[in-house]
């Protein structure tokens, strides 16, 4: 009895010793599937910020998708890359602090390269041109830039728009209304708190195209320089900014740069 409880005892020791080791291989396999290496080659993905405010750039369709111009354009360069890209909807303000702590690995925001922007962060070469224009009520008696002196003007905080209106308001001026979309910055304007908005080409022509029975109008001033829009990337990370840079020119080269925004960028 003693024998046999002694076999016994062996094979079932054999036994488990074999699912031990049949239950080590499976969790190797499944390790690979949670993000270690695997057998075969899964695309990397990138972290994308955006403020989906912005139509017809960035904003939410309505199945809460984030969509856009600027949309369009990061996923071609994804494709072009052969990466994935996974948005997230963060907010023009938060979008900044997000790139520098590295909760993303670009923000893509109609976000306009200035020498300011790149003491902090680094831009990719340019993907699109803009420029600031005016937008006022169909009565105003105000046709450029310089008209708007002494008017209450409303714009997106600590946008370029907003920089020029500092520039000729002052950096303190309480004609200044900031808000934090530059949909609201036109609301201010349709309720009366101002007399005009400043904001980028793109967002004030889709606002007017969208909304054709409100009584207003755009301006356009020579005074406004252009603008080059570019992807921004945290201070150093140069392996990020070399591969956008890399999907950027392989779009640009394709056409599908110029399909997207219906003009050439060089």
């Amino acid at each position: 009895m003693k024998k046999m409880v002694r076999f016994f005892t062996l094979g079932f020791l054999l036994l488990c010793l074999g699912f031990v080791l049949f239950g080590c291989g499976d969790s190797e396999t499944s390790g690979a599937s949670d993000g270690g290496e695997s057998s075969d080659d899964s695309k990397q993905k990138l972290v994308v910020g955006t403020d989906a405010t912005y139509a017809p750039m960035e904003y939410m369709d309505k199945d809460g998708n984030i969509v856009g111009i600027d949309i369009e354009i990061v996923d071609a360069i994804a494709r072009a890359l052969d990466v994935e890209v996974e948005y997230k909807n963060i907010g023009w303000e938060p979008l900044f602090p997000a790139v520098d702590n590295g909760e993303v690995d670009f923000a893509v925001s109609s976000i306009t390269i200035t020498d300011e922007r790149k003491e902090s962060f680094d831009f990719t070469d340019p993907y699109y041109v803009a420029n600031q224009v005016i937008l006022v009520p169909e009565g105003s008696d105000t046709t450029g830039f310089e008209d708007l002196k002494e008017k209450k003007v409303s714009v997106q905080i600590n946008t370029t728009g907003h920089v020029a209106v500092k520039e000729l308001l002052g950096n303190t001026s309480s004609d200044i209304v900031a808000t934090e979309t530059m949909p609201l910055a036109i609301n201010e304007l349709l309720n009366g708190n101002a007399d005009a908005s400043v904001g980028d080409n793109s967002v004030v022509n889709a606002y007017i195209k969208n909304n054709p029975d409100v009584e207003l109008k755009i301006i356009e001033d020579d005074s406004f320089e252009k603008e080059y829009y570019g992807l921004m990337v945290k201070k150093g990370n140069t392996e990020i900014i070399d591969l956008l840079n890399e999907g950027i020119q392989k779009i640009k080269d394709s056409g599908k740069l110029e399909e997207i925004t219906g003009f050439k960028v060089e």
